[in-house]
C-alpha cells in the first residue's frame, strides 16, 4: 500500500490507466471489483492510486476490459509490481522536494522525453559546474552541502541518457545559447558538452532560432513524459519556483502535444542546431 495511504506517482498512473480502460470498456466500478472478487472501493481506491493492485489483479481486469495489447498488458502489471518500489533517489529525500522526487520517478520509467526550455539548459543535458551555477541562484538559499548533494543528484538522473536506455529530445531557444557565449570556462563547458551529448543516437537536440520568438512564447518550460513504444505524451511536468505541477487529463496533454510538435516544427534540424552552438563557442572565443 503506499505509504501512509497516499498515492505515489507510480500507484497514481497506474490507477488512471486502469480506469481509462475500464470506460473505454463501458463498465462500472461494479463489474471490476466482481472481475477481482474485491470491493467496489477497493476498486474506487486502486483508481485513485490510494492502494496498490496486484499484478494478477491487473491481469484480471485487463481480461476484463478486454485489452490484448501485449506492450499495454507488460506495462501495466510492470507497473503494479513497480508501484511502490523505492527508488535511488530516495537515499537523498531530506534534501529533495516532494514535487521533485515525483518528477525524477516520472521520468526515470519513461520510454521517451521531450523538454522544451526557453532559458537554461534542461537538467539532463547540464554539467556538474553549470547545475551548481543553477541550483546556487535559485529562488530559496541553498548551502553548500545541500547544493552538492542536489547536483549529485542531477549527474544521477542523467545516468539514464549515457546508459541509452531512454529516448530524449530537447529544444532549447537560442538565447539559452548565446548566453554562454561570455568566455567564462563554465559555459564553455557546457557548450562543448551539448555537442557531444548531442551526437548520441539516443538524444535529438534542437535549437529553435531567436527570431522565432512567437513560438518561443506559446509556453514555458516543459516536460513530456512517454512510457510505451511511441512517443505520445501520457504526463506533462511543468516548473514553477515553488512546485512542479503534474498534467494527466487527455485534453490537457493534447494541448501540450501540439506545442511542442509546432516547437519542433520550428526548430533547426540536429545538423544545424550543432553548427548553431558551434557558432556560439566562436563568438565566445572572439571576445576573449
Amino acid at each position: 500500500m503506499p505509504v501512509g495511504g497516499k498515492p505515489t506517482v507510480r500507484s497514481r498512473r497506474l490507477g488512471v490507466a486502469l480506469r481509462r480502460h475500464r470506460e473505454a470498456a463501458g463498465l462500472d466500478q461494479a463489474a471490476a471489483a466482481e472481475a477481482i472478487i474485491k470491493s467496489v472501493s477497493k476498486v474506487s481506491r486502486a483508481e485513485s492510486g490510494h492502494v496498490s493492485v496486484s499484478a494478477l489483479e491487473v491481469r484480471t481486469l485487463l481480461d476484463r476490459y478486454g485489452v490484448t495489447d501485449e506492450n499495454e498488458r507488460a506495462r501495466l502489471v510492470g507497473w503494479a509490481r513497480t508501484s511502490n518500489e523505492r527508488g535511488w533517489w530516495v537515499d537523498y529525500e531530506e534534501t529533495l522536494r516532494p514535487y521533485y522526487a515525483d518528477h525524477i520517478t516520472l521520468e526515470s520509467d519513461a520510454t521517451y522525453i521531450l523538454s522544451w526550455d526557453p532559458v537554461l539548459i534542461p537538467g539532463l543535458l547540464q554539467t556538474a559546474q553549470y547545475a551548481e551555477k543553477v541550483i546556487t541562484v535559485g529562488p530559496t538559499f541553498v548551502g553548500e552541502a545541500e547544493a552538492a548533494e542536489l547536483v549529485e543528484v542531477r549527474m544521477q538522473r542523467q545516468r539514464r541518457i549515457d546508459e541509452g536506455t531512454v529516448q530524449y529530445t530537447a529544444i532549447i531557444w537560442e538565447p539559452a545559447i548565446n548566453a554562454l557565449a561570455d568566455g567564462s570556462e563554465v559555459y564553455t563547458d557546457q557548450l562543448q558538452h551539448l555537442l557531444k551529448v548531442g551526437r548520441r543516437q539516443n538524444v535529438t537536440l534542437q535549437i529553435l532560432p531567436a527570431s522565432a520568438f512567437l513560438t518561443a512564447t506559446m509556453s514555458d518550460a516543459f516536460t513530456a513524459f512517454s512510457y510505451g513504444v511511441e512517443p505520445y505524451a501520457e504526463v506533462v511536468t511543468l516548473r514553477t519556483p515553488v512546485n512542479t505541477a503534474v498534467i494527466e487529463t487527455p485534453d490537457d496533454l493534447a494541448i501540450y502535444a501540439n506545442v511542442f510538435n509546432r516547437l519542433r516544427s520550428a526548430a533547426l534540424s540536429p545538423t544545424q542546431s550543432a553548427r548553431r552552438i558551434r557558432q556560439a563557442l566562436d563568438n565566445k572565443d572572439q571576445q576573449t
